[in-house]
């Protein structure tokens, strides 16, 4: 048994290696080191140890190493969505889906991703998985991206961004919600009315994340004449709606993700029966299978090499210390806590699922934020979303490796443009802890707080892209964190130093806004100028 498993986690590291790279390989062959040698590590993390035997066994014959969390997320939800966009690009539904978002939304820098955003939003609204959201809505959004420029590591980032945020945004936010109800003593009701606005506020972080990202591409528009007809695109293609309206039926039904992604890959096989363009061959069958499988390799080795690292940090118990270690760290200083609770949650997420996180999160550092006078619904909120941000932080994001299977992309590198995307759920948990407002107070204080707040994500986010009307020069950027931090600030004079700073940059940017929309201004077509 013990041979068995140095040769199968031998054998995970290379595949790893030769698939993902060379980063993702050192990760894991670091936390195999570090479990082995830990009576020798620093007194902060010091373990007593443990032998090859163990951490073999561990790895190889538990569920919690290997053949744990994520890779049987990658074996049930992931590939059954993979194969369902297989069988899409086969028949020509993944075509007509692309045509369609063209028409709808080529006309805009960057349509599609937007698009994406909006409708992962919807989707996690009433699905509450992170990951099924990713393989359910990634199927068409990120061939969509694809086509119209952007790489396939960022269509792939910008659905595990988008997915992620389906988890905070009510109705269903996951299973966690429920637990923060009753840990609170709160009605869920309650619970979602204060969601609801933190919730919007990260998908405009996502959405202004994305514009910038286009402008800084230079995707353009296409005038009116290049771009298919809606109608005409429905009209030949309607059987292809059919498998969408199953998708989502079996969804909202509350039927498993796997189980819908199944039935999508049946019905779409039956639909392409009804046109003889689209009618699959037995080869064809085979073949699209095929594809399916290899489509599905990089996103499994690269949840088989998280397995590792989740082994180890269940092992050697490093998810709790590390969050004593910040509780201890803080000395007294609210956003200081939240940032280093940010950072356990990090570590946690990988060895836990999101609602195991926030149960342990909570009770470890819910008291401590309580007791920095934080109200105690609002430090259930900070740790609820910092629960969720193994899904899109590396080394172990699994909304980010499904996106990367959909996608065809390198894993790590989608996993860390998603962490880009995704700033939101860092940012907004202390808003909340400093501006407890926005989510309990009266309709005028809330408006108010959340507009600032709006402006200050947006100079956020045009920070970190260095870009807003135009690519954004150094001074400019100072000025945009300056001004996102005096808007998340609490206080009238800070709302208003942080406005002013926003508004100094439009105004220098101004002037360069006339070259900028000319660069995006559609060009008109040959026959048209012909």
């Amino acid at each position: 048994d013990v041979a068995v498993g140095v040769v199968g986690v031998c054998l995970v590291l290379e595949a790893c290696r030769r698939v993902i790279g060379n980063i993702m390989a050192g990760i894991c062959l670091t936390f195999l080191l570090y479990a082995y040698f830990g009576p020798y590590m620093p007194d902060l993390i010091i373990h007593k140890g443990y032998s090859i035997e163990r951490i073999s066994t561990t790895l190889w014959l538990t569920t919690e190493g290997v053949f744990g969390i994520p890779l049987g997320v990658a074996a049930t939800f992931v590939f059954i969505f993979v194969l369902f966009g297989a069988f899409l690009e086969t028949t020509g539904g993944g075509n007509f889906f692309i045509n369609l978002a063209y028409a709808l939304t080529g006309r805009f820098s960057g349509g599609p991703a937007k698009t994406a955003v909006i409708a992962s939003g919807f989707m996690g609204s009433v699905s509450g998985s992170a990951v099924g959201n990713v393989v359910a809505t990634g199927a068409f959004t990120i061939p969509m991206m694809k086509r119209v420029g952007y790489p396939a590591h960022v269509a792939g980032a910008v659905e595990a961004a988008a997915s992620t945020g389906g988890q905070l945004m009510p109705p269903i936010m996951g299973a966690g919600a429920f637990l923060m109800a009753e840990f609170t003593n709160t009605s869920y009701l309650e619970i979602v009315k204060i969601a609801a606005v933190p919730a919007i506020l990260y998908y405009v972080t996502v959405l202004m994340f994305v514009h910038f990202e286009a402008q800084k591409l230079g995707l353009k528009g296409l005038p009116k004449d290049q771009l298919p007809n809606a109608w005409e695109v429905i009209k030949e293609n309607l059987h292809f709606l059919f498998p969408i309206v199953v998708l989502i039926s079996a969804l909202m039904s509350h039927v498993s993700p796997m189980r819908a992604g199944f039935l999508a890959v049946v019905s779409t096989y039956a639909a392409s029966f009804i046109r003889k363009k689209s009618r699959m061959s037995f080869m064809q069958l085979l073949e699209t299978l095929e594809i399916g499988a290899k489509n599905a390799v990089m996103v499994s080795v690269a949840c088989a090499a998280a397995g590792i690292i989740v082994g180890m940090v269940s092992l050697t118990g490093l998810g709790l210390q590390f969050s004593h270690l910040v509780i201890d760290l803080s000395m007294g200083i609210k956003v200081l806590a939240i940032l280093l609770i940010g950072a356990a949650s990090l570590v946690l997420g990988m060895g836990l699922p999101v609602t195991a996180s926030y149960i342990v999160l909570v009770i470890l550092a819910g008291p401590a934020l309580q007791d920095l006078g934080v109200p105690i619904v609002v430090a259930h909120m900070i740790v609820f979303w910092y629960s969720q941000d193994s899904n899109v932080t590396p080394p172990v994001s699994l909304a980010s490796f499904a996106a990367a299977g959909v996608a065809g992309a390198n894993p790590m590198r989608t996993a860390f443009t998603s962490w880009k995307l995704a700033k939101g759920i860092y940012i907004i948990p202390i808003i909340m802890a400093y501006r407890p407002l926005l989510m309990n107070g009266t309709p005028f204080d809330v408006i108010t707080t959340m507009l600032a707040t709006l402006i200050g994500l947006i100079a956020f986010a045009a920070c970190l892209d260095r870009y807003f009307l135009d690519h954004a020069t150094w001074p400019e950027v100072l000025l945009l964190f300056c001004a996102a931090a005096g808007l998340f600030w609490p206080g009238v004079w800070f709302d208003l130093v942080g406005l002013s700073l926003f508004v100094a940059v439009v105004l220098k940017q101004w002037p360069r806004r006339a070259a900028v929309r000319e660069r995006m201004r559609p060009q008109p077509s040959d026959q048209a100028a012909t």
